[in-house]
């Protein structure tokens, strides 16, 4: 919104108007109002839930620690959710398809772990809202996220090829100014709306999921695309849900990878960096760096209170938010195959629950009682049985996170 007031300004002549076109600025912006909401106004709203009595009801696990956070304020993931929000309306063009997939995807999802949460805290039922309709909630915003970035005109990718590349029915030359700068020698731009994406470690890092399904692909590569996006989406928001078992976990790991996001954004939306790169170059993924900006100011804000001991949770509120946030994300600058690594934290938080109990049902039918891989799962609480602090765990995963992020970001130039 204070986007376009401020570009009414510009061609008005205001002075310093003009700070609002670059991106840069407003992606700090962002980030800066997205921790004051968090901490400042966060504050304020975890004394209500403490006053409403919304707090979290624990099972007793056997765990150290576990007793004492009964009662804890719930439900925090809204703050996450404003601190997200706020900055993206004030600051994004909200008119770019972008910033309108992930808008819907954040409050959608997030809606999904409000309702979960409501039923836990209010309706008294520990269960909260049944899995199926989870995964109906999940499939239903990865049908839309799968939609609009396949059908929209607006989603392209340029690549750089060949001069002697030739043009196919799907592609066009590249006319615009901005990218005319990419005209290096051997080589020139092209523009197309295949579902190109990003295989890391590779040379030539492009593949095209319509390469699997053959010339069909020109018609029906959507009836690809959109199961590839729901499973993306559920496989990430409840790697996430998973991960959010420990007083700042979720949080520091979401921070984490929202900021090499925040990178390939960035520099997929920048065609000097691109061309420099070897990289696709994304036309209008410049204002996905502005939500990114919010979305890690907000993980941010929030850990200020969710750090150990923690004075709020996030409740599924959260944690459904952010990994969806993550999945929707990386999709949009065709970077989700890069997902396995730069969210290994929450990959092998989910794997080790499927283990857990794949490996019990296993036992079970072979040896009439089940046995267990790890004394608890997920991982996290494996480490709690054998004896290791809450706070040490979080800490040395958070530097899982940061390795992972750091390896995943050098992929750019390690082919």
């Amino acid at each position: 919104m204070l986007y376009y007031l401020f570009e009414y300004f510009d061609k008005s002549n205001m002075p310093g108007a003009g700070l609002f076109q670059f991106i840069s600025f407003r992606a700090a912006m962002a980030l800066i109002l997205s921790l004051i909401i968090s901490i400042v106004f966060g504050k304020k709203f975890i004394n209500k839930l403490s006053k409403q009595q919304i707090g979290e009801t624990v099972r007793d696990l056997g765990l150290d620690g576990q007793i004492e956070k009964s009662g804890t304020p719930t439900m925090g993931g809204l703050m996450i959710l404003a601190a997200i929000l706020i900055p993206t309306l004030l600051l994004a063009k909200l008119h770019n398809i972008y910033v309108m997939t992930m808008l819907i995807a954040t409050v959608w999802l997030g809606l999904i772990g409000f309702i979960d949460d409501y039923i836990k805290v209010f309706r008294k039922n520990k269960q909260g809202l049944a899995g199926k309709f989870k995964v109906i909630g999940q499939v239903g915003v990865g049908i839309i996220v799968g939609c609009m970035l396949y059908f929209s005109n607006d989603v392209q990718v340029h690549k750089k090829v060949k001069n002697n590349y030739v043009l196919t029915v799907d592609e066009e030359d590249v006319t615009d100014s901005h990218a005319a700068f990419a005209q290096t020698e051997g080589y020139k731009w092209i523009k197309t709306r295949d579902m190109t994406t990003t295989i890391p470690f590779v040379k030539d890092n492009e593949f095209n999921y319509n390469w699997l399904i053959g010339d069909k692909g020109k018609v029906a590569g959507w009836m690809l695309f959109i199961p590839i996006v729901i499973f993306i989406v559920i496989a990430v928001s409840n790697g996430a849900n998973m991960t959010d078992g420990l007083d700042g976990l979720a949080t520091g790991t979401s921070a984490i990878i929202g900021l090499a996001l925040a990178v390939f954004a960035y520099v997929s939306s920048n065609i000097r960096f691109a061309d420099y790169l070897d990289v696709m170059y994304i036309p209008y993924a410049e204002e996905l760096v502005i939500f990114i900006a919010a979305f890690v100011g907000a993980c941010i804000g929030f850990l200020w209170y969710n750090s150990y001991p923690a004075q709020v949770f996030m409740g599924d509120t959260g944690s459904l938010a952010l990994g969806g946030i993550i999945a929707v994300f990386a999709i949009s600058i065709r970077k989700e195959l890069l997902i396995p690594v730069l969210c290994g934290v929450f990959l092998i938080e989910n794997l080790s629950v499927i283990m857990q109990v794949v490996w019990f049902k296993i036992t079970k039918r072979r040896f009439g009682e089940g046995r267990r891989i790890f004394l608890m799962a997920p991982l996290h609480h494996h480490y709690q049985k054998k004896g290791i602090h809450e706070a040490k765990i979080v800490s040395r995963f958070w530097i899982v996170a940061i390795l992972l992020a750091v390896f995943t970001i050098v992929t750019l130039k390690i082919r």
